[in-house]
């Protein structure tokens, strides 16, 4: 397989920063794209450290203007694979949920994607290659309580994966949705004090009670796994996968 450009969002850390770990060392060109820029330049420079091909870029996602400008940005590496995997999370009941929170989260895990597929599907298309890769979650498939926004955000993105795998269909440009249980990441570290203090439990109760109980494995689910599902989905032997939502979650939904 030749090497690939490929964008991730939110590259700097947690997941984005995994998963660009890994195929970088697959070969492939990481573009860590990150509404912080010294971040997204470190993640770029220890990919670099490690043997990798990376370069960095600010990005809000959220701004139109902005992701517009990035496919002429990016002419010298234009975009094979785009990772949509920029994301935060707010715990809260919806009576006490923030209107602007809400609307930030959507912003950033539904409309941002829908956003940068608009930026990067015309050039895919003139290559006759593109593969686009969402990061969604147990969440795009069943429901907690205190994450509207979050699980609406993310069962969104599903419908939008089998949307643009419809308009794709005349081109070699697939679509799918990545669904893990939880995956340990700084994020999910805040989500369990959070969840802590919501639900007037101990953070271990949490851990235990909350997120592992539904899982038959009894376990988080790896950047590692993630990440090679990921390459697996950008590989030649996926080319007919798409409008799916693989889900890694230890056996949560076979219940």
């Amino acid at each position: 397989m030749k090497p690939l450009n490929i964008f991730i969002t939110g590259g700097a850390s947690g997941i984005g920063l995994g998963i660009a770990e890994s195929l970088a060392a697959e070969g492939h060109h990481i573009i860590v794209a990150d509404i912080n820029l010294d971040a997204a330049q470190s993640a770029a420079d220890k990919i670099s450290d490690q043997g990798g091909s990376a370069q960095a870029i600010e990005v809000n996602v959220c701004d139109a203007k902005r992701v517009g400008e990035l496919a002429s940005e990016l002419k010298d590496t234009p975009v094979d694979v785009l990772v949509n995997n920029a994301g935060i999370q707010h715990v809260s009941k919806i009576e006490d949920f923030p209107p602007e929170k809400w609307q930030q989260l959507i912003n950033i895990m539904l409309v941002g994607p829908a956003l940068l597929t608009q930026a990067f599907l015309p050039g895919m298309r003139e290559r006759d290659f593109g593969r686009i890769v969402n990061v969604g979650s147990i969440h795009s498939v069943i429901a907690s309580p205190y994450k509207s926004a979050y699980v609406a955000a993310k069962h969104g993105l599903l419908g939008f994966a089998k949307t643009i795998a419809l308009e794709t269909g005349d081109c070699n440009v697939t679509i799918n949705t990545l669904c893990p249980a939880y995956v340990k990441t700084p994020l999910v570290e805040k989500q369990i004090a959070a969840q802590a203090k919501e639900n007037n439990m101990s953070e271990e109760d949490v851990v235990n009670k909350i997120m592992l109980e539904p899982m038959p494995k009894k376990s988080f689910i790896s950047v590692e796994e993630l990440a090679d599902t990921a390459k697996f989905l950008i590989s030649p032997s996926a080319r007919n996968i798409t409008g799916q939502t693989m889900i890694l979650d230890g056996g949560w939904t076979a219940r």
